[in-house]
């Protein structure tokens, strides 16, 4: 009975980063030769509204001011609307002296968080495709180009950005195995039941999808799962990218995972419809692999460390694989101890990955005891 347990943890440990990629590989290559939804000619004119929400940031406001004022896109089919959620510094200011270059500032009556805000600029919004965006992100300026083009299809409700990582050089950096591994999913993702979450920093969606926004689950769920209740696609676009820099303090990017996932089990919590397979289909198959089997494999991996001390006398595999687990936490402990050793390749990779759980653990633990997160403060970078 315990070498049963020990196999279902296993597989349930192993599930969402390995089997469920398996799962999506079968499932587009079947979905590659069902035909496509026509695509509209691309001559239809959509208007744009692109709202940044801000928060005290005064220190980089006009630096994003003057991104999105570079962006190449007809004058009279595009508006620019600042939404800050009562910033208190001279962030409101500076955009006001940005008005007669087009830039529009709405403010929320209270700070309620960031999807208040974007709320606020949602109602005073004209264009068809509204655009979002934070003001660490810069843009491409052929980026909306790039948008219009993904929307002349009439079956994209959402597109979401690719982040790039800009280094404190300037430089693009590489992209890491984990980084490589989150785009193919998303791209798998959208050729079946499009896409469980957005890139937060970058992505825009038709405004009729924008219509139910709840000010208390994270915007870039929020509006994927309305893309899926009125049977359109959000989509992952490779050719639209978002650069952003680390941040500024990298012993805060622990808080920023913990800030991100439970902001994300709360969204899920107050939509838990978006669970049932006969209303959803593969879009729920998608959230419940992606987001509900990712939250719980630390939970399985502690449960399965536990379980192969008790199980290692059945055998010389189940030996192996309990020594294995332990030289793997033992060498990501190491690596928080010492640098040089957590830069190193493999170990890298294994920390970062330890870190993740740990962070999925925390936010776990303070969902359940009932910490919820609705206004935010930007991370520096």
């Amino acid at each position: 009975m315990i070498t049963l347990v020990f196999w279902l943890l296993l597989v349930c440990s192993l599930y969402s980063y390995f089997l469920y990629p398996l799962f999506l590989v079968i499932l587009t290559s079947k979905a590659a030769k069902i035909p496509v939804s026509q695509v509209v000619s691309g001559d239809k004119r959509l208007s744009y509204s692109l709202i940044v929400t801000v928060f005290n940031e005064e220190h980089r406001i006009e630096q994003k001011l003057n991104n999105l004022l570079a962006l190449e896109f007809p004058p009279d089919r595009f508006e620019l609307i600042i939404a800050s959620d009562c910033s208190d510094d001279k962030t409101d200011a500076i955009v006001a002296r940005f008005a007669a270059r087009g830039v529009r500032l709405v403010r929320a009556a209270d700070r309620l968080g960031k999807e208040n805000a974007q709320l606020t600029a949602i109602q005073a919004a004209k264009g068809d495709i509204l655009v979002f965006s934070d003001v660490a992100t810069v843009m491409e300026p052929d980026s909306i180009e790039k948008l219009d083009i993904h929307f002349q299809n009439a079956a994209i409700g959402a597109v979401s950005s690719e982040d790039r990582f800009i280094s404190k050089d300037g430089s693009v950096a590489g992209e890491g195995a984990y980084v490589k591994y989150e785009m193919w999913l998303r791209q798998q993702e959208s050729r079946l039941g499009g896409l469980i979450g957005l890139s937060g920093s970058f992505f825009a969606a038709r405004k009729e999808v924008c219509t139910e926004w709840d000010i208390h689950s994270p915007s870039d769920f929020n509006t994927a799962l309305n893309c899926a209740r009125v049977g359109l696609q959000s989509i992952s676009a490779p050719d639209v990218l978002g650069f952003y820099e680390d941040l500024k303090d990298p012993s805060k990017e622990y808080a920023r995972k913990v800030r991100t996932v439970l902001r994300g089990m709360t969204g899920l919590s107050r939509h838990l419809d978006v669970l049932n397979m006969r209303k959803f289909g593969l879009y729920a198959f998608q959230v419940i692999s992606h987001k509900l089997m990712r939250w719980a494999v630390p939970w399985f991996l502690m449960a399965l460390l536990l379980v192969s001390v008790f199980v290692a006398t059945h055998g010389w595999f189940y030996q192996l694989a309990l020594l294995g687990q332990i030289l793997f936490y033992s060498a990501a402990l190491f690596a928080h101890l010492n640098e040089r050793v957590r830069n190193f390749g493999p170990i890298k990779l294994i920390y970062f990955f330890v870190q993740v759980n740990i962070a999925l653990m925390d936010s776990a633990i303070k969902f359940f005891s009932g910490t919820r997160m609705t206004t935010w403060k930007p991370s520096a970078r």
